[in-house]
């Protein structure tokens, strides 16, 4: 099985479990992410150092995927955008909390 079909056989997995509009994520709890025409799942896992937040995304089913890991402490964020910054998404922690939301063009 090529990487790509292991990729969006997960990704329909987590899909499949998750609603599309998740606002706020609970561990290992996945939820899709869309950026225009590059699209994916994110998760998190409570560590000691911090909640790992792992997202994995590519363009289309062809596309090369691409896992970013961010550890995120209470009040950081990681922004994802594509490179006209047309689409952008905020993956935010608040104290024992991550929330997934679409992020204002004008946040950086």
């Amino acid at each position: 099985m090529s990487i790509q079909n292991m990729l969006a056989a997960t990704v329909f997995a987590f899909t499949s479990l998750t609603t599309a509009h998740a606002d706020r994520l609970r561990p290992i709890e996945a939820t899709s992410i869309h950026l225009g025409d590059i699209s994916g799942v994110a998760y998190y896992t409570a560590e000691p150092d911090g909640f790992h937040v792992v997202t994995t995304i590519a363009q289309g089913e062809a596309g090369t995927p691409i896992r970013v890991v961010s550890v995120l402490a209470p009040g950081q964020r990681v922004v994802l955008s594509t490179a006209d910054r047309a689409s952008r998404l905020e993956i935010s922690r608040q104290g024992d909390s991550v929330l997934v939301r679409k992020a204002n063009a004008a946040v950086d």
